[in-house]
């Protein structure tokens, strides 16, 4: 599994609703893409739900990498689309780790939450350098823990091992709980996901 997304961010007074329309005539281009786990339509709104900027954004989970590649350079997959209109964006990417089904599997997720955190490059005592072992071992469980709420359809968790940076990313059937430890909180606007069964759960 590969996690992956891109944001843009736009400027005070863009055209949201019609953003929202154009956004609507083509959320369902990749519902049948081979490879994809799933791929989230996401906004955040200016001062809705303490968001400072209004962004769209997407993100994705895929299930073979080759697809990838096909999606981001062919343009068989409508990227060229989303370049043509916003400019070319930077691609986060993150090696995937593990992905839990919540028992709000089966609806619609209107809600989803991304937490980045920075892992420190502590030492351990007995210079093992199984430091990070365990700390993805603890974030690992945590995310097990944090699928067994009644609102979480998936719980994903990725590595960018180049930043060594982990991604959280959630999505929540109606909303975002207040407690919930997030860098960001969207709206999800579509959920295009068909190969979400085939995403690998990864280690318990």
């Amino acid at each position: 599994m590969y996690a992956m997304q891109y944001a843009f961010p736009l400027p005070a007074g863009y055209d949201m609703p019609g953003l929202r329309d154009r956004i609507g005539l083509a959320v369902h281009s990749l519902d049948d893409r081979a490879g994809l786990g799933l791929k989230a339509y996401l906004f955040r709104e200016r001062e809705t739900g303490g968001s400072p900027v209004d962004e769209y954004a997407c993100f994705y989970l895929w299930n073979d990498t080759g697809s990838m590649a096909d999606f981001l350079v062919t343009g068989s997959g409508r990227f060229q689309n989303i370049i043509r209109f916003f400019g070319r964006p930077a691609v986060d990417h993150w090696t995937g780790i593990a992905t839990v089904a919540g028992p709000a599997r089966g609806t619609v997720p209107k809600a989803a939450s991304r937490r980045l955190t920075v892992v420190p490059p502590a030492a351990d005592a007995d210079e093992t350098g199984l430091d990070l072992a365990a700390r993805i071992e603890h974030e690992v469980t945590a995310l097990h823990a944090l699928a067994k709420r009644d609102t979480v359809h998936t719980a994903a968790l990725g590595l960018d091992p180049r930043d060594w940076r982990l991604v959280r990313f959630v999505l929540w059937q109606d909303m975002v709980p207040s407690d919930e430890e997030a860098t960001e909180r969207y709206e999800v606007l579509h959920v295009s996901a068909p190969g979400l069964a085939d995403l690998p759960e990864g280690p318990r």
